[in-house]
């Protein structure tokens, strides 16, 4: 099985599958491609058709889109453990996954992933929107489970947010308590810790992810 994944520094859709596939043990040969070059979109244009990462090839299956990837890898090698047991945690999951895939959109474009980088960025009132959102997510889900992940063990609903709780670091947000709890008890993963260190290696620079101006 191929993952294929962008920088680690700026991909934070590469994150989400990877960060899964890691935290389960599942095998997978890594390929890791710089992005916005043309060695990029030509490498994934061989067998994708579209040209965006992640995206996972399995015997002859192809797959693209995070989400998708983190669904199949469930089904076909987790046995669904990576959803709550419960019908009514499984279902909150799901919209509070699904609400990262399609949503946060001004947070995503004026807070780009940017582990190296310590940045100060003047956001609009759309992104204090997103990110009093994510505060309110964070805080909800420790008051039931504190000092954990959102359902108590790790889900694919951690795995969406997880970049998030980086972007976070990057711009130096102030959150409440109870987000704080969250975001401090996932810098602690050691997989987690594994992505940015060797984030913290590459020199590769993409400008448009580069926001903001250094603190």
């Amino acid at each position: 099985m191929q993952l294929f994944i962008g920088n680690k520094n700026y991909s934070s859709w590469s994150l989400r599958a990877w960060y899964l596939m890691s935290r389960f043990d599942v095998e997978f040969s890594e390929t890791q491609l710089v992005l916005d070059t043309p060695d990029f979109y030509n490498e994934l244009k061989k067998t994708f058709a579209v040209q965006k990462v992640p995206a996972l090839i399995d015997g002859d299956l192809q797959v693209w889109d995070s989400l998708a990837i983190c669904e199949y890898i469930n089904d076909a090698y987790l046995s669904g453990a990576a959803w709550p047991k419960y019908i009514t945690q499984r279902a909150k999951a799901r919209a509070l996954s699904a609400e990262m895939h399609s949503g946060f959109m001004a947070l995503r474009s004026e807070m780009p992933m940017n582990i190296r980088a310590t940045r100060k960025v003047d956001l609009s009132s759309e992104a204090l929107k997103d990110i009093a959102r994510i505060d309110e997510i964070f805080a909800q889900q420790q008051d039931v489970f504190p000092n954990e992940w959102f359902f108590g063990d790790f889900s694919i609903a951690d795995a969406m947010y997880v970049p998030i709780v980086l972007r976070l670091k990057t711009y130096q947000i102030t959150l409440s308590p109870e987000a704080q709890q969250y975001c401090d008890f996932a810098m602690r993963c050691p997989v987690l810790q594994e992505w940015i260190t060797q984030a913290l290696t590459e020199t590769d620079i993409v400008e448009c992810d580069e926001a903001g101006t250094p603190v």
